[in-house]
């Protein structure tokens, strides 16, 4: 029971960047382009790889749901952060911003999923390719992808209602620009240590077994790349797996930092430069990671482009 004395709260005031009004114009702008170029970027990818039939494989279908997660991601934090730089006091209600919490651990445990099947994906057809139309064909990846995604869904809606019911007395206050896990669970009045520990293990356990598994797929692959006699079977065989090697370093190494701790710590702005990073830099650098050096997409672009003059 919590004493008579102790308020409920029913919204959480955000602190934001504490930085000058001039610096937060700059941020404001900077944001707004970001969140505008990574929505036509991953859209841009999802409908080429809708239209063009030689995209339709494993990797690109897998690809295509990586770039709606990033839509998600950046649309779930980046727009409530843009309207709070226009205004003296960042509030979030508790719905809100417990609604927001899922979502962000529910996106980002589909993404780890994700890549995971896009490791497998790899080491299926650079290190078992007599069998790779057999074992990972566009029927059983769409299986694996929706697998994902009901997998990371219920994953963690249970320990975030379990959260939610907490009692919150105060104080409200969020040192953050979206109610991410760490600070919130600094947040209830009672039953906080264990509600942290389970998060702590369920989170580390998942999103450090999905490392794992990353990490043993791509040992496989360069074992049996560097294996390969022709210097140019070996070059392409690494181009086909650069980039979402890349996207992997990237993303999670932010994510480590974040979420894989013993403790929930107050956020500093150390933690608010590497939140960024994982919630706007990566999902605006992802299409051009992907895109940059790939010329299958460059090709199906160029042709869906060519369609469209031609039939208008």
């Amino acid at each position: 029971m919590v004493s008579e004395n102790q308020t409920s709260v029913n919204e959480f005031i955000l602190l934001g960047f504490s930085n000058p009004q001039r610096l937060q114009t700059f941020l404001l702008a900077l944001f707004l382009l970001a969140y505008i170029l990574t929505i036509c970027g991953n859209i841009t990818i999802i409908t080429i790889v809708q239209l063009h039939q030689k995209l339709q494989t494993p990797m690109y279908l897998c690809l295509s749901h990586l770039s709606l997660i990033e839509i998600g991601h950046m649309t779930n934090t980046i727009p409530k952060m843009l309207f709070d730089f226009l205004k003296d006091r960042k509030v979030i209600s508790l719905v809100g911003c417990f609604t927001q919490l899922y979502f962000n651990l529910f996106l980002g445990l589909t993404e780890n999923f994700l890549l995971v099947l896009m490791a497998y994906d790899r080491f299926l057809a650079i290190c078992n390719p007599m069998n790779y139309t057999t074992v990972m064909n566009n029927r059983v990846c769409k299986s694996l992808i929706l697998g994902c995604w009901v997998g990371a869904f219920l994953a963690p809606l249970p320990p975030t209602i379990v959260l939610a019911r907490l009692n919150f007395c105060g104080p409200n206050i969020i040192n953050h620009f979206f109610c991410d896990l760490a600070p919130v669970l600094t947040l209830p009045c009672r039953g906080k240590s264990f509600i942290e520990f389970f998060f702590f293990m369920s989170i580390s356990s998942m999103v450090l077994g999905c490392f794992c598994l990353i990490t043993v797929s791509y040992i496989n692959i360069i074992v049996t790349v560097l294996r390969m006699p022709s210097s140019g079977g070996r070059r392409k065989a690494f181009s086909t797996c650069t980039a979402h090697l890349s996207v992997v370093l990237i993303y999670y190494g932010s994510v480590i930092y974040m979420y894989v701790r013993p403790s929930a710590r107050d956020i500093h702005n150390t933690d608010k430069v590497v939140s960024v990073f994982y919630c706007v830099v990566t999902p605006f650098l992802n299409p051009f990671i992907y895109t940059l050096r790939n010329t299958q997409v460059h090709e199906a672009f160029k042709s869906i482009i060519v369609k469209k003059r031609i039939f208008y």
